[in-house]
């Protein structure tokens, strides 16, 4: 006799069969581990400023990315901007009457716009734009601020890295439907 999990599981592949799912690293038309080839021929070229080298090497680690531009069927070009905008204002009215106005909290943007080149031709295959969000409070100490939020944008490039890591993998999968 059957057990109800054993129906389940037979139940939810079968619906998800019929959904249209598919997933991204094995589809049936490629071979299977052309994905990672694929993303392993780009070469991710250096990203200025420190924020910069921390999404350069979270994405190189993500793709397993060629180390030397020499050869690579691939160069991915980014460009990293960031903003940092007050959002959180206190004011405070002193005994002599001084009203005093400090930031509290502060979000940082991080704007990612990249571009996959053809490492012969040197022709843009594909390109795209992804931003993360970050946001951290103004501490007393400066120090202890300038940490909470160079950490908070390193994992906001991390997360960008990922993103622009899924979206290269789709644009593979596409082109190799074609």
């Amino acid at each position: 006799m059957r057990t109800p999990a054993a129906l389940a599981v037979a139940a939810a592949a079968l619906l998800l069969g019929a959904c249209g799912f598919h997933p991204l690293y094995g589809t049936p038309d490629m071979p299977k581990g052309a994905m990672q080839a694929d993303l392993r021929a780009i070469y991710v070229e250096p990203v200025p400023e420190k924020l910069g080298y921390e999404l350069r090497t979270q994405l190189t680690d993500l793709i397993d990315g060629a180390s030397q531009p020499a050869g690579a069927r691939y160069h991915l070009h980014i460009t990293l901007t960031t903003k940092a905008e007050a959002i959180g204002v206190q004011s405070q009215t002193t005994t002599g009457g001084v009203t005093q106005t400090a930031i509290t909290r502060y979000n940082d943007t991080l704007k990612a716009e990249y571009e996959l080149t053809d490492g012969k031709s040197g022709t843009v295959v594909t390109h795209g734009v992804e931003t993360g969000l970050t946001a951290y409070n103004v501490l007393t100490s400066p120090y202890a601020t300038l940490a909470v939020q160079q950490d908070a944008d390193k994992r906001a490039a991390e997360d960008i890295a990922d993103r622009i890591r899924i979206d290269l993998a789709v644009w593979f999968a596409a082109q190799a439907k074609k």
